[in-house]
């Protein structure tokens, strides 16, 4: 990180606690806690194949699900055969969360500073900015896996001419018993630069969360160009076992493009902090 980056983010007990959070999300996806399963289950992937055709996707959540139901609207008219499928629950909101817990860092770091420049204790907007880094991260990796961007999110499924795996544990076999088996840490370390504001400085008064949001969205993207070429390493014994070169650079490749973006909105969270939010007025 920037030298300018809040130490207090860099001791050793918030990494630690940032490191643990990561995986917190998935601790809310037992049926023992049924409301917070259904809750936020949406919110690990984004389907975008369902949503060609619809448009640039708007930055607020509600105004996309209006959005969607008119769309499936228009869909279920033309005879898609994929119109059922267009629910906010089975199309996925994966980047609507990203946003809203940056949004809440950019919250919690603005309010580090308030307190720090009132010369009053800072400890619980930092933890609070803990809370949130950790699990921004939850989300942000899971976009770097190219099966939380597809409806191919767990083997081939409809027409496979190329005969892909339809095998149900082809997504946990990349995304996690091979990372646990093959890959170290410094390997995803090992070529990231240091973070960096996600737009220019100057421009944060102007909104800088649209930089952010077009920033994640091409991230996602990218991720789902790479669905087939996963499919195509798969076939051939990339992720089996200690893997080939291939498969073993592809999903390094796929952790160091999280590991950067999850960097880079932590950092733009922090610049973006420093402009003040306007006063909060009811009912406007």
């Amino acid at each position: 990180m920037p030298n300018d980056y809040p130490q207090f983010m860099r001791e050793p007990l918030a990494i630690d606690q940032i490191e643990y959070l990561g995986p917190e999300p998935d601790r809310w996806r037992s049926v023992s806690e049924p409301s917070l399963k259904n809750a936020q289950e949406p919110d690990h992937f984004i389907d975008l194949e369902l949503l060609e055709g619809f448009g640039p996707l708007p930055v607020k959540r509600y105004e996309f699900i209006a959005r969607l139901e008119a769309f499936q609207r228009e869909q279920t008219q033309k005879g898609t055969p994929e119109a059922k499928w267009l629910l906010p629950d089975k199309v996925g909101l994966q980047p609507w969360i990203v946003a809203e817990i940056w949004e809440r860092l950019i919250v919690s770091f603005r309010e580090y500073r308030q307190l720090k420049t009132e010369g009053k204790p800072t400890l619980p907007a930092e933890r609070a900015a803990i809370l949130y880094a950790g699990w921004l991260g939850h989300y942000v990796a899971d976009g770097s896996n190219p099966m939380h961007t597809t409806v191919q999110y767990n083997g081939w499924t409809g027409l496979n001419p190329n005969s892909y795996t339809t095998a149900k544990t082809t997504h946990s076999q990349f995304e996690s018993n091979f990372v646990k088996d093959n890959v170290k840490a410094k390997e995803v370390e090992t070529g990231l630069r240091k973070a960096k504001a996600i737009y220019a400085e100057e421009q944060t008064k102007a909104g800088g969360w649209q930089a952010e949001w077009d920033a994640y969205l091409g991230y996602l993207r990218e991720s789902n160009r790479l669905v087939e070429p996963l499919y195509q390493v798969e076939k051939a014994g990339g992720f089996n076992g200690t893997g080939t070169p291939e498969g073993h650079k592809f999903v390094v490749d796929r952790m160091h493009a999280g590991a950067q973006m999850l960097a880079d909105l932590w950092y733009t969270a922090w610049i973006q902090s420093a402009v003040p939010a306007p006063e909060y007025k009811p009912g406007a």
